[in-house]
C-alpha cells in the first residue's frame, strides 16, 4: 500500500508475475489428463515441430541442462512418446524423434494449451491482443 489510497502496489512486474501464474495454472489444468509435465509438453512440441534431434540440441531448443533434457526424453521415451535411434551422420550420436502415438498426443496437447490461453486472454480485444503478442515478442528476442 501507498500513502493514504487503498490501492495496492501492482507494477508492471507483479502483473507480469500474476498472469505467468495464471497461465501456467491453466496449462497444469490443460496437461493434467495426459499426466505430463510442462517440461515434457514443450519437448514433445519441440520434435514435433523440428523433427529428430540429439539430445543435446533438444536441451538448447528448451534452454535447459542436458541433464535435464536426457531425464525428460527418458520419461517421454518411457510413456513411448518419443524414441530414441542412431544418427546415421554418426553412428556415436542418438537421436531422439517422436512416435505416431507421440504426434498424436503432441497434437491434442498443443489444442488444449491453445485453448487453455485462449480462455486467459479470451476477454480482451483484438486489438490489445496483437499488442501485447508484439511487446512480449520484442522481449523474448
Amino acid at each position: 500500500m501507498t500513502g493514504d489510497t487503498d490501492e495496492p502496489e501492482d507494477g508492471l512486474a507483479e502483473a507480469f508475475w500474476a498472469v505467468t501464474r495464471r497461465l501456467r495454472h491453466r496449462t497444469r489444468e490443460a496437461l493434467a489428463p495426459w499426466d505430463v509435465t510442462p517440461a515434457q509438453s514443450r519437448a514433445l512440441g519441440v520434435l514435433i515441430r523440428h523433427g529428430a534431434l540429439r539430445p543435446g540440441a533438444l536441451a538448447e531448443h528448451l534452454r535447459i541442462a542436458p541433464r535435464s533434457a536426457t531425464e525428460v526424453v527418458d520419461d517421454l521415451e518411457a510413456r513411448r512418446l518419443v524414441a530414441r535411434r542412431r544418427d546415421p551422420a554418426d553412428r556415436r550420436a542418438t537421436l531422439v524423434a517422436p512416435t505416431e502415438e507421440g504426434r498424436r498426443v503432441g497434437a491434442t496437447i498443443h489444442a488444449a494449451r491453445r485453448t487453455a490461453a485462449e480462455d486467459l486472454f479470451g476477454s480482451l480485444p483484438p486489438s490489445d491482443r496483437e499488442q501485447l503478442t508484439r511487446i512480449l515478442r520484442t522481449l523474448r528476442d
